[in-house]
């Protein structure tokens, strides 16, 4: 069995990819070898473990995932081959995707603070049957940081303060964080970060220039017990953040060669974005009712308020301004009754938008339409059964109906606002099982349906993409459909697990971006496209002090448009890593050292090879990079952990990215308990 770990193509996290914990892949508690998914799970522990600075590189060491990052502050991670909206990114069960995401990667997941977060879920290729339009790639769930106040007795306190320093941008990230309350009875949760984050450096570009920015958020979260099952939560979080450069774009990009490769200058004198989320919801939840229609329930009520500016100066001078203003309210409940699981959700987008030209109000310079609205109503159900002793099964189906309206909209051309409206609906279809061969090795699969309507950016969008070029939606197009199987296995034991898993992904309607042949890009439907891949993740505890971790993933996909067959844009690469942990006999202390690989990826879409501001000329080259990391837990409330990052100071660059990664670094986090 451990033999089969060395035929892999080796690549590993820090954190433990095959733990013994629950997740919420169903809506329900279940352990992960339960699960007929390939799921990942993150502790806040295990961010801290490995330097975590955003959300996106959570998942920098996550098999099926290339975190992609525009810039440092703009990161956007691709599940097995689709990002931006085409993931479901959730905070505490609440989607996050508006009707204003824009296509390819998007900045939108830095606005979640991954300080304020204590545990990730990533479930990959779920399909839209749970939690509804964009779970293609995968569905992040995060669950916020809380008081924990149902496992204190009487009156509690406690809090924490957490100082993150590096040495290659001289960046700071700060948090404190504080909790109080009485035991059974009621908890609040109080957080606040600050960043100052500054220019990256590497080897062969030395300082990038711009690539800095600064960030701050608050959260807070109150919960009381009216009964030991019913429970109320009510929860505010915000994020801002200021001057994030897109720096591949911008004269401060000299270009990059690397062997055979190479990148493009930039030319914008200035490509700088602004953006802030809040996010406040109530719920209600009784986990052991009476009724005769449900043994527990949950019921929400959200609203978020998203701002999103961008200002752009280009070589000639001239001077855009785009302004988003989008204001979202949410209603969700959903109930079980043994094994099934039912429930609605409703979530309704109000869309101010401006556009200008140097300083001077220009409507086709608008972002999306303005005055828009976009309405989302889904009606789900999952059933989990059994058939003998060891066959497990999941069945489900959604139905969604989504409507979009829209006043201010103004193509180029056109001399008046026009207005427009377009509506759609779906069901999708859901079907996973899992087989116990024997008390260790387990077998998973099924297929999944998801579906995206068209959103206001496939609409009506307005927006600088790839070497700044006009970006624009279409009325005219069509929902996406796609239909994911997947077959996988898993073995477990006290020494050693594995998990296996390969997915293939049928693209039905894809919607595209093509040249229009006058300097920009027109949104249509693509024919039919596929993408498909395979995944290996391994833990080995050679000793009680000693294991090793390996995971590793590939993929490969084509979509075709107007009888032209192109790969799907950014593919992972064949990638993995290895990692080699020591824990003292003490675990109080302990080491490991990483080896991260990925091979050069010149599989290229037109589009893509078209970027090369960002992605370089002939394919990105591949690269090994080598680090350590350790921690120690210096008494009961101090804890210190240091990562020695890049230590050969390779200049490489995950491919998709906009600037290269961090040269050799140095970066030591404090975290002190009271």
């Amino acid at each position: 069995m451990k033999a089969i770990l060395f035929l892999l193509p080796l690549s590993v996290t820090a954190q433990e990819i095959l733990p013994d914990v629950v997740v919420t892949a169903n809506r329900t508690t279940e352990e992960t070898k339960e699960v007929p998914y390939a799921v990942e799970i993150l502790t806040a522990e295990d961010l801290l473990e490995n330097a975590t600075r955003t959300l996106p590189q959570a998942f920098l060491n996550t098999p099926g995932v290339l975190v992609q990052e525009t810039t440092p502050g703009h990161g956007s991670p691709y599940i097995r081959g689709f990002t931006g909206r085409h993931n479901l990114l959730l905070q505490d069960g609440i989607r996050l995707n508006n009707s204003t995401w824009r296509s390819g990667p998007v900045q939108y997941w830095n606005t979640l603070d991954a300080q304020a977060i204590d545990r990730l879920e990533l479930v990959k290729s779920q399909g839209s049957v749970l939690f509804g339009s964009d779970a293609i790639g995968g569905t992040v769930n995060t669950l916020s940081k809380s008081s924990n106040f149902r496992r204190e007795n009487g009156p509690f306190s406690g809090g924490a303060a957490y100082y993150r320093f590096d040495t290659n941008s001289k960046s700071h990230l700060s948090r404190i964080e504080q909790r109080f309350g009485v035991g059974e009875k009621w908890g609040i949760m109080l957080g606040y970060s600050a960043s100052d984050i500054g220019d990256i450096r590497d080897s062969a570009l030395g300082t990038m220039r711009g690539t800095g920015y600064s960030q701050l958020s608050h959260d807070l979260k109150f919960e009381y017990a009216f009964t030991p099952s019913q429970t109320l939560t009510l929860a505010h979080s915000h994020l801002d953040q200021d001057d994030i450069s897109r720096w591949h774009n911008t004269i401060h990009n000299p270009g990059w060669t690397k062997g055979s490769s190479f990148t493009t200058a930039g030319t914008d004198l200035a490509r700088d974005y602004d953006q802030g989320r809040s996010l406040t919801y109530l719920r209600f939840e009784d986990t052991n009712t009476n009724f005769f229609w449900a043994d527990r329930y949950q019921t929400t009520i959200s609203f978020q308020h998203t701002q999103d500016s961008e200002f752009r100066v280009r070589e000639s001078g001239r001077s855009d301004t785009r302004i988003l203003d989008i204001n979202t309210f949410g209603l969700s409940f959903e109930a079980g009754t043994g094994n099934v699981v039912w429930g609605t959700d409703y979530f309704h987008d109000q869309i101010d938008s401006q556009g200008l030209r140097n300083s001077a109000p220009h409507p086709s310079n608008r972002p999306i339409a303005d005055d828009s609205t976009y309405d989302s109503l889904g009606i789900f159900t999952n059933y989990t059964g059994t058939i003998g002793q060891r066959f497990t099964y999941d069945a489900g189906a959604r139905f969604t109906y989504i409507k979009a309206q829209w006043e201010g909209y103004r193509p180029d051309g056109a001399v008046i606002d026009q207005v427009g409206n377009g509506s759609w609906d779906n069901f999708a279809l859901s079907l996973r099982g899992q087989y116990e061969l024997d008390d260790f090795w387990t077998i998973f699969g099924g297929a999944s349906q998801a579906f995206r309507a068209p959103n206001l950016d496939d609409l009506t969008g307005r927006q600088f993409s790839l070497n700044g070029l006009d970006e624009n939606g279409s009325p005219d197009v069509d929902p996406e459909k796609y239909l994911t199987t997947e077959f996988g296995t898993r073995f477990n034991d006290s020494e050693f697990s594995l998990e296996l898993s390969g997915y293939y992904t049928f693209i039905n309607n894809g919607i595209v971006r093509i040249d229009d042949g006058i300097g920009g890009l027109a949104t249509t439907n693509s024919s039919e496209g596929f993408i498909y891949g395979f995944e290996g993740q391994a833990i080995w505890n050679l000793h009680p002090q000693w294991r090793i971790l390996a995971h590793a993933s590939w993929q490969n996909g084509e979509q075709k448009q107007g009888g032209i067959t192109d790969p799907i844009r950014r593919l992972n690469p064949l990638s993995g890593a290895l990692d080699l942990r020591w824990t003292a006999p003490s675990e109080h202390y302990w080491i490991s050292g990483r080896v991260e690989a990925a091979t050069r990826q010149d599989n290229l879409s037109r589009l893509a090879a078209s970027d090369t501001q960002r992605i370089p000329v002939g394919g990105t080259p591949g690269y090994v990079v080598a680090s350590l990391y350790g921690g120690w837990q210096m008494s009961e409330v101090l804890q210190l952990n240091l990562a020695l990052g890049n230590l050969t100071n390779e200049a490489y660059r995950i491919h998709g990215s906009g600037q290269n990664m961090p040269g050799r670094n140095v970066t030591l986090s404090v975290k002190f308990e009271w």
